[in-house]
């Protein structure tokens, strides 16, 4: 298994090749995100924090997936559709990937590695209402749900692990946003 993100290939929402290697140096918040799930709206939290942060060298990465509730099931293109009329989504986006389970992606095996469980003041609560939606909740260091998110330091190293019931603008994002931005 890679344990250096940026060697590990990723494709783009339009296609393209490419590997995390683009990002090398910056804070980045990598977020597994679904078009059709209760917790879509967050688009516009990861807007905005995107757009506060950027310019000091920050980055929200979305990859999309389909693994909860089948809660993602377009083509990257429709994807990416959704996300920029919508929400106005600027930052990177990347092709629908599985992000748990056997075949998930080699990203979020690392991840999930490096950081096997998340914090969340509210992730309890979050995992009984998936439970009483229906859902089978997947042990850690799965992942849990749709907008689970993950804080990687300038250096490439994952440093913070966010339940997906926290929002991207919450203080705790923030302030380990800031925190991580601070390090240089």
């Amino acid at each position: 298994m890679a344990t250096d993100l940026y060697s590990i290939p990723v494709t783009k929402i339009d296609g393209s090749e490419t590997s995390l290697a683009d990002h090398r140096g910056k804070v980045l918040l990598i977020v597994n995100v679904a078009s059709k799930c209760g917790l879509t709206p967050q688009y516009d939290a990861l807007e905005k924090t995107y757009a506060r942060f950027h310019d000091a060298g920050f980055e929200v990465l979305g990859f999309p997936a389909n693994d909860f509730g089948a809660q993602e099931p377009g083509s990257n293109e429709e994807i990416a559709q959704f996300c920029r009329g919508t929400f106005g989504a600027s930052f990177p986006m990347f092709s629908k990937i599985p992000v748990t389970g056997p075949s998930k992606h080699p990203l979020y095996a690392t991840l999930t590695q490096a950081l096997p469980e998340s914090t969340g003041e509210g992730k309890e609560a979050f995992k009984e209402g998936l439970v009483r939606f229906g859902a089978t909740l997947n042990p850690e260091p799965e992942i849990l749900w749709n907008f689970e998110k993950f804080l990687i330091g300038r250096d490439g190293k994952p440093v913070a692990r966010f339940s997906p019931d926290t929002l991207p603008d919450a203080p705790q994002i923030t302030q380990a946003i800031e925190a991580e931005l601070a390090k240089k």
